[in-house]
């Protein structure tokens, strides 16, 4: 199968790429080096290969408050991108199967995050601009779909975590990995550990390999779907500090939380009844065990 990853070298990309290769299939790698999706025809150079697959992860955006300070170019930015992708896909790629991304920012907070609830209500304020761009990539897809026939998967993971998430200095990390770099730091070097906001707002996590291997799954057997796709339960940032904790070995006493800084939504958890159906044999890594992992691998890696 011949297979085309945008994004690839973002994290998910990094995971997924070597995953499908490791099942015979001929996977090309793109990134906005290789082509800018921001330009019309960027992805002509590829016209020459007919593909049986499209995971399309390129986006532009960070964690923390990135989407507060940007919202004007998030959206003129990934409106671009997703714009130029499904043009192109209908042009010049229209038997391939295109699976994409969406964001879990997307839904109205004050509503169930319920995949018949994606599209209805209002995103988080500081949120707006990217999680609408997300709502308009779904709209795309189903109105391809309508006028032409194409075959398409909407997937909206809840935050990936493991090992191989680039903790490079001075970018934003999604929370997780902003908990695991800052308590590592605070058990080796004695840095202060402080958290934004009160520690009393939720996540929900999925283990990126899991992830990878439901996502390949369904893009196997379902079509024309969107899908939630997350852990099954929520935690505070408390309860995700006090488990690094443990790992690493720090006292949880002595974390600090800022109140003043900006933590986006209050929660953010996916109701994963649909996947859990269509998968009943599905089956996730502990969140204990991957979150163990993943700092086994953020000391090795990234801390020296």
């Amino acid at each position: 199968m011949r297979i085309l990853v945008t994004g690839a070298t973002g994290y998910m990309g990094g995971v997924l790429a070597p995953h499908l290769e490791s099942f015979g299939h001929e996977v090309v790698k793109t990134n906005s080096k290789l082509a800018d999706l921001t330009l019309d025809g960027s992805l002509n150079r590829y016209n020459n290969i007919k593909f049986d697959r499209i995971y399309h992860l390129a986006c532009w955006t960070q964690a923390g408050d990135f989407a507060l300070n940007h919202p004007g170019e998030q959206w003129v930015i990934n409106q671009k991108i997703n714009t130029n992708m499904l043009a192109w896909w209908s042009e010049s790629q229209p038997q391939a199967k295109l699976i994409a991304m969406g964001s879990s920012c997307s839904y109205d907070p004050s509503l169930p995050h319920k995949e018949e609830n994606y599209m209805i209500g209002t995103p988080t304020d500081s949120l707006y601009a990217y999680a609408m761009t997300k709502r308009a990539l779904y709209a795309g897809l189903q109105a391809f779909h309508r006028q032409y026939g194409l075959r398409y998967l909407y997937l909206i993971p809840s935050t990936l975590y493991g090992p191989g998430y680039p903790m490079h200095e001075g970018k934003q990390l999604h929370f997780i990995f902003d908990l695991i770099r800052k308590i590592v730091r605070g058990k080796q070097k004695g840095e202060p550990v402080v958290l934004w906001g009160d520690g009393h707002q939720k996540r929900e996590l999925i283990y990126a390999g899991d992830f990878i291997k439901i996502m390949v799954h369904l893009a196997e057997h379902a079509d024309n779907e969107i899908f939630n796709m997350g852990g099954g339960d929520e935690y505070t940032i408390r309860q995700f500090a006090d488990m690094i904790c443990e790992t690493v070995g720090y006292d949880e006493k002595a974390i600090q939380y800022d109140v003043s800084r900006y933590v986006g939504a209050r929660a953010k958890f996916l109701n994963t009844d649909k996947v859990r159906k269509f998968m009943p044999q599905m089956k996730l890594t502990p969140l204990k065990e991957g979150i163990s992992k993943t700092v086994a691998w953020s000391v090795n890696n990234n801390e020296k």
